[in-house]
């Protein structure tokens, strides 16, 4: 693989999740929105040099899995690293199921929205899960197209946007105060979540040493720039009041006074296909880590073959479980729990290179500086949680706990298999 399409990996990954957060974004940043979207692109960029660092070391299909095996074998911590990870591409899955009811409702009457948007959460979930039952290779050959249309729209919204903007509706006193700012942030963190899936290509890419590096950076410093030139877009084109009342398909609603009713079609349409393309890569990926626990948690330094990939009872458990996070929660819960499970996530492959910077031939100090900013804004998102929407909070503790609890119990049938 070259630059390009690992470029196109990487972007198509991270771009899916402006869709479904935007909206929430400027619910709780106001004018604020696009120095949010920076402030979670700059803990990204500081973990992607992590992701550079591991990836050259140990280039590996198995990505982030990989790299915890190496840092503290197979044993409870890289364990139950693992499971929080699997558990963290559920709600990636159901984050982006919620954007295809969003979006596909938005183009219709709001009476029937509820039972509407239902009906297409669950149809994406059952639809995915039968391309990966029978085969993803149509959609992987797609991948190209839909990342070059839905880029394709979103800059056309920017060219057309930034000469119809109201500059004085992103001044400061249009912001919300500081820690809104921080846990709009933080909530929006999983937008950026795709670029790990870079890892993974890590063994195909044509001379990684220089490759990696560049394409890393420049797809995070490209979706940065994007999601904050979108976002700036949004709001000085729009009334805050407009967009929060179009949460969750915000985006459609904003491409309306500048590009009309087909503006509209289109960012639906860009919206929706986006979000299936990355469900069902993810629906793939997260099947093989539920697939590797089904068949007695056997990990080793790659990931299963193809045929254990696609084994009926670790896909048919991902994605009952994500059928029911999608339609259970909302997209303001989801998205709290995913990205405190990603930020979890990069804190951990951040404090994996600090623990390797010999044999990665790493900064140690920056990749602390990544554990230090990853979880504070940990920190900072838990608290306002705390304070807001305690079911989430819960929710959260539930996630990690249940990632602790199975592979404790786990280890612990391990041990006593080999006492006796």
């Amino acid at each position: 693989m070259g630059f390009w399409s690992v470029w196109a990996v990487g972007v198509g990954g991270m771009v899916g999740g402006i869709f479904p957060v935007l909206g929430l974004a400027v619910q709780l940043t106001h004018g604020g929105a696009p120095l949010a979207f920076l402030l979670a692109g700059m803990i990204a960029l500081m973990t992607t040099y992590s992701y550079v660092q591991l990836s050259l070391t140990y280039p590996n299909k198995g990505g982030t899995v990989t790299f915890f095996q190496h840092a503290f074998g197979n044993g409870l911590l890289s364990g139950t690293l693992n499971l929080l990870l699997w558990l963290s591409y559920l709600i990636m899955l159901s984050l982006y199921c919620s954007a295809v009811g969003s979006y596909g409702v938005s183009l219709w009457t709001h009476t029937a929205q509820p039972l509407w948007q239902h009906g297409l959460i669950s149809a994406a979930v059952l639809g995915t899960t039968s391309i990966n039952l029978l085969s993803a290779k149509a959609v992987g050959q797609a991948q190209r197209a839909i990342v070059g249309f839905k880029l394709a729209i979103l800059l056309l919204f920017i060219a057309v946007g930034l000469g119809h903007m109201h500059w004085h509706q992103l001044a400061p006193a249009t912001w919300l105060p500081l820690p809104n700012l921080l846990t709009g942030a933080m909530v929006i963190f999983l937008a950026y979540e795709g670029f790990e899936l870079i890892a993974n290509t890590a063994d195909d890419v044509v001379d990684p040493r220089h490759t990696l590096p560049r394409v890393y950076y420049a797809a995070v410093l490209f979706v940065v720039s994007l999601y904050v030139l979108v976002t700036v877009v949004t709001v000085g084109t729009s009334s805050i009041t407009d967009i929060v009342a179009a949460r969750d398909a915000a985006l459609a609603q904003a491409a309306r006074p500048l590009l009309g009713p087909l503006g509209v079609l289109l960012m639906t349409a860009a919206a929706m296909l986006s979000a299936l393309s990355a469900n069902n890569a993810t629906l793939y990926a997260s099947a093989r880590f539920s697939a590797t626990i089904a068949h007695g948690r056997r990990l080793t330094a790659r990931l299963p073959t193809a045929s254990a990939a696609r084994s009926l009872p670790g896909l048919l458990l991902t994605s009952s479980l994500t059928l029911l996070l999608a339609n259970l929660f909302d997209l303001a819960r989801i998205a709290t729990m995913g990205s405190a499970g990603f930020l979890l996530i990069f804190a951990a492959v951040n404090g994996t290179n600090a623990r390797l910077a010999q044999t990665t031939r790493s900064r140690q100090w920056l990749s602390l500086l990544g554990v230090l900013l990853c979880l504070s804004a940990l920190g900072v998102l838990i608290w306002q949680t705390f304070q807001t929407d305690a079911v989430t909070l819960w929710v959260l503790v539930v996630l990690v706990g249940l990632a602790i609890g199975l592979e404790g119990l786990f280890f612990l049938f391990r041990l006593r298999r080999r006492t006796f």
